[in-house]
């Protein structure tokens, strides 16, 4: 029981101590893990998602893409100030609710096509947004920006809440766009930052410069389409971005926004340039929608690396962005605390129910529950958008489950090999099997217990040791107690010893069996059936021909592994029903009987079923006997045999 104990409690304190080591790297989360595996089976799970259900996407988004036919048709890319306020005049005239458009005029042309794209621009400011970009991102900075160009400050928040928990990205350098082409439009930044491996994960919805704090293009996108003023949107602290009530974006401490990705490239009904140029495009396609105009061919080097492919474009990456903001289809990175108490919920669950399983029942339990929170955290993400936490808690079920695994492998081994050691001369092969496999019922430190105990000795062996030669006596011996062993090992019997030519087994441990009494029974039937047998085949060879005496009684034990610790131990009972076992098989030669049960073994039969039987066996009330040893009398029964003379059974089952 105490090393029963101790098993437990180290693979609880182990599962206690691995939870620990997971939670410091939660706690830390060392860039290593968390970027590489981490950011993976985030990937993954946008994989899944969409296997599972295909995201829906706004017809209300265009993307009118400059891509390889435009470059083709118009040629290569910059194009000219002037072929781009043509193209943006052709959009403008479909009356788009806004336009984007997702590239740089940071260099100037001349100064009329300037102004010629800039009045273009200018006649629709209002529902368009130009790019801009930052340079020199940093996390801190020490300088001091006073003057920001008039070409973007407008487009700065106007209201900022709990600045002390902003953490966020800082620029040291703009690059505005040429002012003649801005004329007073909007402007939004594209900056983006990819992960380690160069996947774009993250959108900044804002940049701080100077002590302004600047919206992307995807976010000022956002907030023309839903009508909103420039006031009416908030820097929540380290919470998020508030447009309008019931509209709330959630971001992290440095304003970061999870990408919410809805499929490869070519997402977005998507509108090539040279058809909009060409006018083969009706204007009710673009009427009244947000459009988003960019470059899409290679040659413009605008294209982004996201879980679903390396070939999106930035316009699409920003339409997807705009999509989430519009849609309210956010994803959201699980607390902290969440994630904590997801881990130590693992832990806890691992060391309560590992310790009572087997080593093949710990690994089926750990496959499991390992799959069951794969499939809760890939749920999670596919339908509420939550990126729970998955490589700590699965590391730490993975890392329990290996070492309880293992460890319990090697311990149930070495235990395997005590109970054949101990068990496989006592009982049969399929009773030391189910020891093994359920080894809490080798009890081996002393219990009380209920069994039938069954005594069979040679009538007259002494004589018959005298009259022959030792050798013959041996053989025949060992002739008898191979049989009989066998039959005591097929009916499950556990067999104590051999004492002289006396032959000691019991029924109802090491094994639970219920039924001992009736085993035990069937046994002694079955020992003087194959005796008879062996009569017959001694007779034919001219031997002495042996017969038996079996006394058979039930009760109240004490059992275990008994003797000299370190010398010699055996598994054996004792008590006073054990010596009333041997006393009654005395008793078969005064009474002339070859099998005698005691009263306690009879009230453990089942069923009576008319005078004289119970259940199927044919007895005979012998006697009311004082035997020594008991102040009470006891009865005794002859046995004598199945009920209408019936075939021994060879199987458990009653007759």
């Amino acid at each position: 029981m105490n090393s029963k104990l101790g098993k437990r409690k180290w693979i609880s304190v182990f599962c206690i101590l691995s939870s620990a080591i997971f939670l410091s790297l939660l706690v830390w989360r060392p860039p290593s893990i968390e970027e590489s595996v981490e950011t993976m089976t985030f990937d993954y799970r946008f994989h899944i998602r969409n296997l599972i259900s295909n995201p829906t996407k706004s017809g209300d988004i265009v993307v009118v893409a400059i891509d390889e036919g435009s470059l083709k048709e118009f040629g290569r890319w910059p194009w000219s100030r002037a072929l781009m306020a043509e193209l943006v005049n052709e959009i403008l005239n479909s009356d788009p609710k806004v336009l984007a458009v997702d590239i740089f005029f940071s260099e100037p042309e001349s100064k009329k096509a300037d102004n010629a794209l800039g009045d273009v621009f200018k006649k629709a400011k209002d529902k368009i947004v130009l790019a801009t970009t930052f340079d020199s991102l940093v996390d801190k900075s020490d300088k001091d920006i006073k003057d920001i160009p008039e070409q973007i400050i407008d487009s700065a928040f106007l209201r900022v809440q709990d600045t002390k928990k902003l953490y966020p990205v800082i620029a040291e350098r703009v690059l505005p766009t040429v002012s003649e082409v801005s004329k007073d439009t909007m402007v939004g930044h594209v900056n983006s930052h990819p992960d380690y491996d160069g996947k774009l994960r993250w959108e900044f919805l804002y940049l701080k410069y100077g002590d302004e704090f600047f919206p992307s293009l995807a976010l000022q996108t956002a907030r023309l389409s839903l009508g909103l003023k420039l006031d009416e949107m908030v820097i929540v602290g380290n919470k998020g971005v508030k447009l309008a009530e019931g509209v709330f974006i959630p971001s992290d401490e440095r304003g970061r926004m999870l990408i919410n990705y809805l499929g490869k490239e070519d997402t977005f009904k998507s509108i090539s340039a040279s058809d909009i140029l060409n006018r083969r495009v009706n204007k009710e396609k673009l009427r009244n929608r947000i459009v988003l105009l960019g470059t899409s061919a290679i040659a413009t080097y605008d294209l982004k690396n996201t879980p679903f492919s390396a070939n999106m474009s930035g316009v699409e990456k920003n339409a997807t962005v705009v999509q989430n903001i519009v849609g309210g289809e956010f994803l959201k990175k699980s607390k902290g605390y969440i994630e904590i108490l997801v881990l130590v919920l693992t832990g806890l669950i691992m060391g309560f129910v590992l310790p009572h399983l087997s080593a093949l029942k710990a690994a089926v339990f750990s496959s499991v529950f390992l799959l069951g929170y794969i499939v809760a955290v890939q749920l999670f993400f596919s339908f509420m958008g939550l990126w729970a936490n998955f490589i700590y808690p699965a590391a730490n079920i993975m890392t329990i489950s290996l070492v309880v695994t293992v460890a319990k492998y090697f311990f149930e081994e070495k235990k395997a090999r005590e109970i054949r050691s101990m068990f496989s001369s006592y009982v049969s092969p399929k009773i030391v099997e189910d020891l093994i496999s359920n080894p809490e019922k080798a009890k081996l430190g002393g219990e009380r217990k209920i069994v039938t105990i069954l005594f069979s000795d040679i009538m007259g062996f002494t004589s018959l040791s005298e009259r022959r030669q030792p050798e013959e006596v041996v053989d025949l011996l060992n002739e008898y107690f191979k049989e009989m062993t066998d039959i005591i090992f097929k009916w499950d019997g556990t067999l104590d010893k051999f004492v002289g030519d006396e032959i000691m087994a019991f029924w109802g441990a090491p094994a639970e069996q219920p039924n001992h009494a009736e085993l035990a029974v069937r046994c002694a039937l079955n020992m003087t059936n194959k005796l008879s047998e062996m009569q017959e085949k001694w007779m034919k060879e001219g031997q002495e021909v042996l017969d038996c005496g079996i006394g058979i009684n039930t009760g109240e034990v004490i059992i275990g592994n008994i003797g000299a610790t370190g010398k010699k131990m055996d598994y054996t009972i004792i008590g006073d029903h054990v010596n009333l076992a041997a006393r009654v098989e005395k008793l078969t030669r005064d009474y002339n009987a070859k099998i005698i049960l005691t009263e306690f073994t009879i009230s453990h039969l089942n069923t009576l079923m008319g005078k004289n039987f119970i259940g199927h066996y044919e007895l005979k009330e012998l006697d009311t006997v004082k035997v020594k040893g008991k102040e009470k009398e006891v009865k005794i029964f002859e046995l004598k045999g199945m009920r209408h003379k019936e075939d021994i059974p060879t199987s458990h089952e009653p007759a």
